[in-house]
């Protein structure tokens, strides 16, 4: 093959390698995926692009890494006459290839840092949603929302019953006939999915209530580590309304695998009504004791008065 063949062909194998991690941009995860998704909060689009940059720089010092390596090997091997040269060493070349390497490194250390540093500030929250990671299932626990203290709505959100009865072992039911709409959920779904809403800067404090878990959810671009006695915080900017499926990224025991992640991403007229509803839903049943309690009282005291002292019966 001829210099020129070399060449050719390399520019062939990077046009295609560009082509097809370039086009692979979604807005969630499908077969044969070969780039990260884009995601749907604003911070996502960070490790996005950061990831590209990375990538393109990979691609090319490995073209031109490789490209030399080859048409070294094949146009000046021995058969075509060539002579080794007898120099040790070229002291600028080596001061070259020591430099632009450190400065590919500082440029991509501070993108990087740029973008984790944007991802820690969860100043100017508006919504606070406290995550605590159970064995094996999720808790999630609504604090505030633009300013306003939110009481007694939370709840436990684990892995939904029909994939639960499906992974038993001998349950003879097929994984792939279990579906939300089209879209296959088998071990993705939940019983309980948690509901933000669009548009809304949230703050959510990660925790754990035994072991170390993670939550990850790959939409948001990021996951974080659910350790007890700690609390991580992070924070989302969801822009599209949708379902947006995860799941515990720390080994975690024995059921580890079925610890999915579900957030349901609402308009902000639609969480309203939602938050609105759960409020009722806990405000009912504390209704409910606190007019219990007179009457129990009350029956407590007829039942003491109903019976003798031991004076009387004396």
């Amino acid at each position: 093959m001829t210099s020129g063949g070399i060449r050719r062909s390399f520019a062939a194998w990077a046009g295609l390698a560009f082509a097809l991690f370039g086009g692979a941009v979604q807005a969630a995860p499908h077969p044969w995926q070969l780039n990260m998704e884009r995601g749907a909060s604003t911070w996502s689009q960070v490790p996005y692009h950061l990831n590209n940059i990375s990538l393109g720089v990979c691609v090319v010092i490995g073209v031109l890494v490789f490209g030399a390596m080859f048409i070294a090997m094949f146009r000046f091997r021995k058969s075509r006459g060539a002579v080794a040269e007898t120099w040790s060493h070229n002291t600028k070349l080596e001061i070259v290839w020591t430099t632009i390497p450190v400065l590919i490194l500082i440029v991509l250390a501070y993108l990087a840092t740029g973008g984790l540093t944007s991802w820690a500030d969860t100043t100017g929250s508006q919504m606070t949603v406290k995550v605590t990671g159970y064995q094996w299932k999720w808790r999630y626990d609504y604090i505030s929302y633009h300013g306003k203290p939110i009481e007694k709505v939370g709840f436990m959100s684990k892995l939904d019953k029909l994939s639960n009865e499906t992974r038993q072992l001998d349950s003879g039911m097929n994984p792939y006939a279990v579906k939300v709409g089209n879209q296959n959920t088998y071990l993705l779904n939940v019983d309980k999915p948690l509901v933000v809403p669009i548009n809304t800067k949230i703050r959510f404090l990660i925790t754990g209530g035994d072991v170390i878990h993670s939550w990850w959810v790959p939409a948001l671009g990021w996951k974080l580590d659910a350790i007890p006695g700690i609390i991580n915080a992070a924070w989302t900017n969801i822009k599209t309304p949708g379902t947006y499926r995860g799941q515990c990224a720390e080994l975690c025991g024995q059921d580890h695998g079925f610890m999915p992640i579900v957030v349901v991403a609402k308009s902000k007229a639609d969480f309203a009504k939602w938050l609105a509803e759960q409020e009722a839903k806990s405000a009912r049943p504390a209704a409910a004791t606190a007019a219990a309690t007179p009457a129990a009282a009350a029956a407590k005291t007829l039942q003491l008065a109903a019976v003798p002292s031991k004076a009387k019966q004396g």
